[in-house]
């Protein structure tokens, strides 16, 4: 999907002049605030803004200030994931 926006000239100077890439800036408060509402995930995110890896979301999400999602089902994935890899002993 393609969205274009029209704005006022003095508009447009304005937010770039404090943004600078206008078009940029508005897909990233976007992706953030489409995470913050649970619209998007983690993926949808990652490819929304090109990012290459999770941590690159995470980071981006961070400096956002938007907190991840983290349920007690991820929690129990990722333990056996370490498990699994021999980071955290068998039980």
């Amino acid at each position: 999907m393609q969205v274009n926006i029209e704005l006022p000239e003095d508009v447009s100077q304005a937010l770039q002049r404090s943004w600078g890439d206008v078009p940029k800036h508005a897909l990233a408060t976007l992706a953030a605030e489409g995470y913050r509402s649970g619209a998007l995930t983690e993926s949808q995110i990652r490819r929304m803004l090109g990012l290459k890896t999770r941590i690159e979301v995470h980071a981006f999400l961070k400096d956002a200030g938007v907190h991840l999602t983290y349920a007690e089902d991820d929690l129990a994935e990722d333990l056996e994931t370490h498990r699994r890899l021999g980071i955290l002993p068998r039980r």
